[in-house]
């Protein structure tokens, strides 16, 4: 039996995983999309980075992984500090053996508000977080990705429906949010041609997750001392009207498995051929 076993193994295309022996950095897996990453990469043989600001959830999405056979490292800290940003990549690669293979820039958070009411810290903070943030971490890990030794290495840039069409109130989000759609498409324009890195972005629509999760479920994040509240307040989820979601032709939100899917498919060799893209996954052609 084992050995007709490994007879059909070994007739599959990829019988040990679609990433098997690659070196993930994936940000903001923590939680929500970022830990269905973790979890869904390594369960398709990547060695995992779990980055986030939160320690005891970096730590525990880590310790699950590991616990299920699967290979990760909980390396936490705060991204908009370029210390640690510095520090991640080093142990990514002391964790991969000298490599890197993929990064996710996952991590973020909302910052809402009108324009004429919103403040520079606002601005800031969010266009740090969403666009200058993946800037500094590709150009660290940089050495370890124009490199030719014929292995895969791939970016996966998340962006979000509001830097591809707008959204009222988010003006800073989707400002970050177009930029991440442009650096994108840099990346595969400069890394593409000589050392095959393939660079692609995720718009991600209504997932459910803590950003729109209702504010009211109390979810903030801590800026700088500040409380700042998560998620879409109740009267305006009710303002949508009496059909739930009637923008999505779906008629409803995804999930964080269903998010962090199309993430695993287009690092994965099933896409090898695709770089420089946007990927709208949100259910809806608005």
């Amino acid at each position: 039996m084992a050995e007709r076993i490994n007879q059909i193994a070994g007739q599959l295309n990829y019988s040990k995983g679609l990433l098997d022996g690659q070196v993930a950095i994936i940000t903001g897996s923590g939680q929500g999309i970022g830990a269905e990453c973790a979890r869904l990469f390594a369960n398709e043989g990547a060695k995992v980075i779990v980055s986030d600001i939160d320690s005891a959830k970096a730590n525990e999405v880590a310790a699950k992984i590991n616990a299920s056979g699967g290979k990760a490292l909980a390396v936490p800290g705060d991204l908009l500090k370029d210390q640690y940003i510095k520090e991640v990549v080093k142990k990514a690669v002391e964790f991969g053996g000298g490599k890197i293979h993929i990064i996710v820039n996952n991590a973020g958070f909302t910052y809402d508000g009108v324009i004429h009411k919103m403040t520079d810290k606002q601005w800031d903070v969010i266009v740090n977080l969403h666009g200058t943030v993946p800037f500094k971490l590709v150009r660290e890990a940089a050495p370890y990705f124009r490199v030719k030794d014929g292995e895969p290495r791939n970016i996966v840039n998340i962006s979000s429906t509001s830097g591809v069409h707008g959204n009222a109130g988010q003006s800073n989000y989707a400002f970050a949010k177009a930029g991440v759609v442009g650096l994108t498409k840099a990346i595969a324009k400069e890394w593409g041609p000589a050392f095959g890195v393939r660079a692609n972005t995720i718009a991600f629509g209504h997932i459910e997750t803590r950003l729109t999760a209702v504010k009211e479920a109390g979810a903030f994040v801590d800026v700088d001392g500040e409380k700042i509240a998560l998620g879409i307040p109740q009267k305006q989820k009710a303002a949508a009207g009496p059909v739930a979601f009637v923008d999505i032709p779906l008629r409803r939100p995804g999930s964080a498995t269903e998010g962090a899917s199309a993430v695993l498919a287009i690092a994965s060799p099933l896409s090898s051929y695709i770089s420089g893209q946007t990927m709208v996954t949100g259910g809806r052609n608005m």
